[in-house]
């Protein structure tokens, strides 16, 4: 009998009609033409089973519409925490505040961002997302208007506010994959992804376009942090409006009675999370690309700025042209725009194009693409990086040339290391495992890297002749930032290894998903109700 969960019918396709979309079928295939080579399973290991049908769902308008608002509001999420690092220059002169200070704020951003997470990622794995996401809005709108109020003489508070914004932030970053993976499913699902976070990239460096730019016109920094809240208000009446909660797990189990299974006590799913080898290691080497990321993106505007007075012989940023001092944050603002979106559309579809062995990846298909990609890029960006701390005080266009490989690199894996996470955690699970993989990453990540480096750089310029000179600050950050150039070398390692463990865990989730029956090829035909791309990670 159909069952319905909203407007959804959740019920398995009648006989053999097909269930999938054009994009999601592919042509039945003989056992003569199906081919297992080394690159897709080890030849000491038996062939996995093809999983059973599993039921797909037409998406309906009402998809492509909350789809598009996570969207919007990821973009929001990330142009928020980079118009305070475009204005920063300007915070630090308001609040009299120094280096260590100054990266403390987005510390405690994401100190409450990454103890809050865990527990959105519970609920929301068990409760209605819509009502999640929307008080998520609220909380941050009205602690991003707040936080631009508050007097010089009051810094605590003004540092507190954007800690109540990691609150609000954390409830739809935790949430928003699992939805989309609950609306999509398949190469399909891959390329939403890739969509969704066109956002980190993007986002940032609109945070740093939009919030310099503001600021200057309305001569202001709180007008340029201002921008994302108002914008956000806008966004929680969509929410409200459109956005509808999916049925977890409804794209991937073939029998209804298993949504109701899929979720089993927080304890025993952090357990599950802790036995699966492709999630630790992924998640540890996406930790090392945050830390790089997220320090950088906060501190090199202003070390350019600092490099920018050095060599003009200033004795402070302050007596920089005030467009050139906004042409410098707008110009990393475009490159991270450029580069991020060059980063995930390349990282995406090399990842696609590797596990079904087309075009250029022809000769090296193989299921465990996600993972090598994101090795591939967290590698480019070990000597990029290197490079971009030698180049910002020799070149402004080379510096910006390998800032653009450097930031390419590393957004490889924004996309393709959560199409992986969905690959080998059950839907139940989702929104815990991106919880943890976001408290993780955030604590030792771009959490604590801008105060690490912050500090560290504070060390080394006390022992500088002249250390508040621009100079100073410049040659201090300068040599601070290669802890994260090394840092990239054991996420390299670890990507690696979550690549060698991928197929394992990826049966693991097919069986528990019920998809793995005793014989899946019968009178020499596949069941052409599963998707090739699917197959292919198996």
């Amino acid at each position: 009998m159909a069952q319905t969960y909203g407007s959804y019918n959740t019920s398995p396709p009648e006989g053999n009609r097909e269930p999938w979309s054009n994009e999601d079928s592919f042509d039945a295939k003989t056992p003569d033409s199906f081919t297992t080579d080394s690159a897709s399973f080890d030849s000491n290991e038996q062939p996995i089973p093809l999983p059973t049908a599993v039921v797909s769902q037409p998406r309906t308008w009402r998809d492509y519409m909350t789809f598009a608002i996570l969207c919007l509001i990821n973009l929001l999420n990330y142009m928020d925490r980079y118009t305070v690092s475009g204005v920063l220059n300007d915070i630090t002169k308001y609040y009299h505040i120094n280096d260590a200070m100054a990266g403390l704020l987005q510390t405690v951003f994401i100190a409450t961002f990454i103890v809050v997470s865990p527990i959105c990622g519970y609920l929301g794995d068990r409760y209605n997302r819509k009502w999640i996401m929307a008080a998520g809005i609220f909380i941050w709108v009205a602690a991003v208007f707040s936080s631009t109020f508050i007097p010089a003489n009051s810094f605590w508070a003004f540092m507190m506010c954007r800690a109540i914004v990691g609150i609000g932030e954390a409830s739809y970053a935790v949430i928003c994959p699992s939805l989309i993976a609950d609306m999509f499913h398949g190469i399909l699902r891959s390329r939403m992804l890739m969509i969704f976070y066109f956002a980190i990239p993007v986002g940032s460096g609109m945070g740093y376009i939009v919030g310099a730019l503001v600021a200057s016109i309305a001569g202001e920094w709180q007008w340029g942090v201002r921008v994302t809240a108002i914008a956000g208000v806008v966004c929680f009446l969509l929410i409200v409006i459109f956005v509808q909660d999916r049925p977890r797990g409804l794209m991937e189990v073939s029998n209804t009675d298993q949504l109701a299974g899929l979720s089993e006590g927080y304890w025993k799913d952090l357990m599950a999370l802790a036995k699966n080898p492709t999630y630790i290691t992924s998640t540890i080497g996406y930790t090392a690309v945050v830390f790089v990321t997220g320090t950088l993106a906060w501190w090199v505007p202003s070390a350019i700025q600092d490099a920018t007075a050095a060599n003009k012989g200033l004795n402070s940023t302050s007596d920089l042209d005030s467009t050139e001092a906004t042409k410098s944050t707008m110009m990393f603002g475009v490159i991270t725009t450029l580069g991020g979106f060059a980063g995930v559309s390349i990282g995406t579809f090399g990842s696609n194009m590797m596990n079904k062995g087309i075009w250029c990846c022809k000769f090296i298909k193989t299921p465990r693409s996600d993972a090598i990609v994101c090795a591939i890029g967290a590698a480019i960006g070990i000597p990029a990086l290197f490079f971009v701390i030698q180049t910002i005080p020799a070149s402004e266009v080379w510096s910006y040339i390998t800032m653009f490989i450097a930031i390419t690199g590393l957004c490889f894996n924004w996309a393709t290391n959560v199409d992986m996470l969905m690959s080998v955690v059950v839907p139940g699970r989702r929104s815990t495992a991106n919880a943890i993989q976001i408290l993780v990453s955030h604590l030792f990540g771009d959490g604590s890297g801008p105060y690490i480096i912050g500090a560290i750089s504070d060390a080394i310029r006390v022992n500088l002749d002249d250390p508040d000179s621009p100079g100073a600050h410049w040659k201090s950050l300068s040599y601070s930032f290669y802890i994260p150039n090394i840092i990239l070398i054991p996420g390299v390692i670890l990507f690696v290894v979550s690549a060698i463990t991928f197929k394992r865990d990826r049966r693991k989730f097919m069986e528990e998903m019920g998809q793995l029956p005793d014989l899946a090829v019968e009178k020499g035909r596949i069941n052409s109700t599963y998707s090739s791309e699917e197959t292919s990670k198996i």
